[in-house]
């Protein structure tokens, strides 16, 4: 099993983002968290910084939409670059309509689960998806501390993936770092956002680096 490091840019320099996201060229992808102070309590970045950081990285960008209104605002994320669409279970009206959509428009769409919220919720839409998100923090704010009461949950969807048979991603999001990514890892998670863990290091893509071999060390 592959394991892919997707850095979290919430945790970068606003004021020198275009750098940031160039100093990670070890990263599978640039994730970029998009919150509305309404279905999270915090405001981050939104349209035009993702359409400004597509003019100077290659790397695929992965949207993780916290928004109260993804149905709506979703495709506008792939029309400016975005190679992955992740909106929460929890906001969106229609998934399985809106991952079709995110789809036919040429991007992977995924959805993501709160951690109190079940993963059993998913089991008879699972392959409508790329890729599950399963957040190991309660979602509307970098460095938090991770939930080790969530790698039950991770589990129970590394089992409903591979039940499927299809290639479905399933990353984790929230307190990933050297000292936790081998649990998540362990627990059947594949795709590792991480955000102060990369950010705050002397060597941004070196952590990227590391973070992998600890993640593929651990993989069943």
């Amino acid at each position: 099993m592959t394991a892919r490091i997707t850095p979290s840019i919430l945790n970068a320099d606003f004021a020198r983002m275009g750098e940031e996201v160039t100093a990670i060229p070890s990263a599978d992808g640039i994730h970029i968290d998009v919150m509305d102070y309404h279905f999270v309590p915090n405001l981050t970045m939104g349209l035009p910084m993702v359409q400004s950081l597509r003019k100077v990285t290659t790397t695929p960008f992965d949207i993780h939409l916290m928004i109260s209104d993804p149905d709506t605002w979703a495709p506008s994320y792939v029309e400016a670059g975005a190679e992955s669409v992740t909106f929460h279970l929890e906001a969106a009206k229609a998934p399985v309509r809106l991952a079709r959509e995110i789809r036919g428009m040429g991007a992977r769409p995924a959805v993501a689960l709160k951690p109190a919220t079940p993963v059993e919720q998913l089991a008879d839409i699972l392959t409508e998806f790329d890729q599950i998100l399963i957040m190991t923090v309660e979602p509307g704010f970098g460095g938090q501390s991770f939930l080790d009461v969530v790698l039950p949950k991770i589990r129970r969807t590394r089992q409903l993936i591979d039940a499927t048979g299809a290639d479905i991603w399933l990353q984790i999001d929230g307190g990933v770092s050297v000292e936790t990514i081998g649990r998540a890892a362990e627990a059947g998670a594949d795709t590792f956002v991480a955000g102060s863990a990369v950010y705050s290091s002397d060597d941004p893509d070196a952590m990227v680096r590391e973070l992998r071999m600890l993640a593929e060390q651990r993989q069943h």
